[in-house]
């Protein structure tokens, strides 16, 4: 079950990437509020070191994207 929340993840980053691609950054936001309310989710039922280091990546990844699709100086 674990990898398979974290393979949903994956997918939802990977569809953000191509959103941003194809400039599409209104839809891209809405999937990243998305992704980032699931990896809350996970972040509240996880208590394995292991599945908080993974959740800590995809953390800083969105952080990242957020940055990607909202400039600071738009």
């Amino acid at each position: 079950m674990r990898k398979n929340k974290f393979e949903e993840l994956k997918n939802g980053v990977q569809e953000i990437i191509d959103l941003i691609v194809a400039k599409d950054h209104k839809s891209a936001n809405n999937k990243l509020l998305e992704i980032s309310d699931k990896l809350d989710e996970l972040l509240d039922r996880s208590e394995e070191d292991e599945d908080l280091i993974e959740i800590s990546k995809y953390q800083v990844l969105l952080n990242q994207l957020f940055q990607k699709i909202n400039p600071e100086g738009e």
